[in-house]
């Protein structure tokens, strides 16, 4: 099949910082857009498809609020809205200038991490996704304006070049994950303050995660894509089909084993 070309919408100085700092940020990529994508992932809660997503209500959640405004899972699986952003030129021709290749898309999430939520231990999203010989990269949109009151994302520049860690277990009372990794001696931690509509992109080794929402009445929603390239061969079965820029499936290698920790295969997922 032919592809057709995407990409050379970013400087050299954006490659270069991406393939050395392990992420790259793209102030007011869908500005625009923010908006559409609150209120059609609100509507989407509202409406709560129980083969797809189950919220439970107050007197239910003991107490946790994520358990009232879960993670939405793969909502391109049933929500076309979803599938045309996950599949939006803007992202892809972006990806395939930092992939040197045709990116394929893997998985669509969306957070919605209300006040009092929890965050998300710092973790590599190829511990997950397992994709192989290259790696994953992720397309993280902020949804509502995201900083360190509301829970906004932490990034430890140049872990990229690392490997894949093991996990140990993360506190749970900041972490609704239980996977975490620890922050290597001479890197550091750093917020990432973004806009709605501002859109960041990491190397799937990245160490990054997020801490608890501690405003009083500020959502911190997201939506999070992931992607491999077309020259990568295999990925763990989770993410099976994979979807090319128009929408055609893409062919590739399902790795069933749990990856180079053993434990991979028990899906917390990235981010």
């Amino acid at each position: 099949m032919t592809t057709a070309k995407l990409g050379n919408v970013l400087s050299p100085e954006q490659k270069k910082q991406f393939d050395q700092e392990g992420y790259l940020l793209l102030r007011g990529l869908f500005a625009e857009d923010a908006a559409r994508l609150r209120e059609h992932f609100m509507k989407l809660h509202a409406d709560a498809p129980a083969q797809y997503y189950r919220p439970v209500g107050p007197e239910e959640s003991g107490g946790d609020i994520l358990k009232q405004y879960p993670r939405m899972m793969h909502p391109h699986r049933f929500d076309e809205l979803s599938k045309s952003y996950m599949l939006h030129p803007k992202v892809l021709n972006a990806l395939a200038d930092l992939f040197d290749a045709a990116p394929v898309a893997a998985q669509s999430m969306f957070y919605f991490k209300p006040p009092g939520a929890k965050g998300q231990a710092l973790h590599q999203d190829n511990f997950y996704l397992l994709v192989e010989p290259g790696t994953c990269i992720a397309a993280w949109v902020a949804v509502d304006d995201a900083d360190r009151d509301n829970g906004g994302m932490v990034v430890v520049p140049k872990s990229n070049q690392l490997e894949v860690q093991c996990p140990h277990e993360a506190d749970p009372s900041v972490s609704f994950t239980r996977d975490e990794v620890d922050v290597p001696p001479g890197y550091s931690p750093v917020p990432m303050d973004m806009k709605a509509g501002d859109v960041l992109f990491f190397n799937g080794s990245l160490i990054h995660g997020s801490y608890p929402n501690t405003s009083d009445d500020r959502f911190r929603r997201a939506f999070i894509c992931h992607y491999a390239s077309e020259k990568d061969i295999r990925i763990s079965h989770w993410y099976k089909p994979l979807y090319r820029h128009d929408g055609s499936e893409f062919e590739i290698e399902m790795s069933e084993s749990g990856g180079p920790c053993g434990s991979e295969h028990i899906v917390t997922g990235p981010h």
